[in-house]
């Protein structure tokens, strides 16, 4: 049991990891920056040129945004939703997606949710569903603790806290189902450009805010009451049995509020947590 169906590729992490200690012993052989081994890493080079990359790839949202895109064009065409569009640097979300329905969808765009940024959000008052994107481009991460740490650490002490109201989560990008990030899901892929994707993993979470005292164990969103979440199931060809279901229940112990998080698949609880103390980062 998981909290989510795929996995972390072991064998590219080792060579991840080998191949980085390479660089640290090994890059003052690189390049014509005509420094011996001792004055480059003095220097700074080193450091300065890894930190370089590193905000490079943390800065570089284009790719991310394309396909998301892309993702959104396959299902309009599809008549799978009627209309989306780019909401601007100027909102707090990043997306306004109008369904069949006419009910307005707000996407939130995230990178892996172990970061500082998944507690970064606003439902915006004019959305009828509110839902995250995790895009999780490192072909290195852990989705496991990712997606954990997202979700029990940090999105639920922001709902409960700030009361937040979350209708549902996306964990999805165009690293799933390859060797870098093994999906064992049986849907079929769907080709969406250049990429060949399988059935998104979809979180549904409760309907309305935990409360200790009015709301401790709020029921948990159906596919039904998220219609971006169905639409989107229904357009990749995912399974019922492959949905989520994440339930938080909050009470107090002592001064300290506390909560637990369970993950269920298909009925069946894939991890918990004892109540734990909310601590915000």
């Amino acid at each position: 049991m998981s909290e989510i169906p795929c996995e972390k590729n072991a064998e590219l992490r080792q060579k991840i990891v080998a191949f980085a200690e390479v660089l640290k012993t090994q890059s003052h052989l690189l390049g014509d920056h005509g420094l011996d081994e001792q004055d480059f890493y003095q220097s700074g080079l080193f450091r300065g040129a890894i930190e370089r990359i590193r905000g490079q790839f943390s800065a570089a949202m284009k790719q991310k945004r394309q396909f998301v895109a892309q993702v959104l064009d396959h299902m309009q065409a599809g008549g799978f939703i009627r209309e989306w569009f780019s909401a601007g640097e100027s909102n707090r979300h990043d997306y306004s997606v109008t369904l069949n329905n006419g009910r307005i969808a707000i996407i939130e765009l995230k990178g892996c949710l172990d970061g500082n940024n998944t507690n970064i959000f606003e439902r915006p008052p004019h959305g009828d569903e509110f839902v995250l994107w995790s895009v999780c481009s490192n072909p290195g991460a852990d989705p496991r603790h990712n997606l954990w740490s997202g979700i029990h650490t940090r999105l639920s002490a922001e709902i409960i806290e700030r009361e937040q109201r979350v209708d549902g989560l996306i964990v999805w990008d165009w690293i799933c189902g390859t060797s870098a990030r093994i999906c064992p899901k049986q849907s079929g892929k769907t080709v969406v450009g250049e990429y060949n994707l399988p059935a998104p993993c979809i979180y549904l979470f409760p309907a309305t805010v935990p409360s200790v005292r009015n709301n401790p164990k709020p029921r948990v969103n159906t596919l039904a009451d998220v219609g971006l979440l169905a639409a989107m199931q229904t357009c990749f060809g995912g399974k019922a049995s492959d949905v989520h279901d994440v339930a938080f229940e909050v009470a107090h112990r002592g001064a300290e509020t506390v909560r637990t998080t369970t993950i269920s698949r298909g009925g069946v609880v894939q991890k918990t947590t004892d109540p734990t103390p909310i601590r915000r980062s």
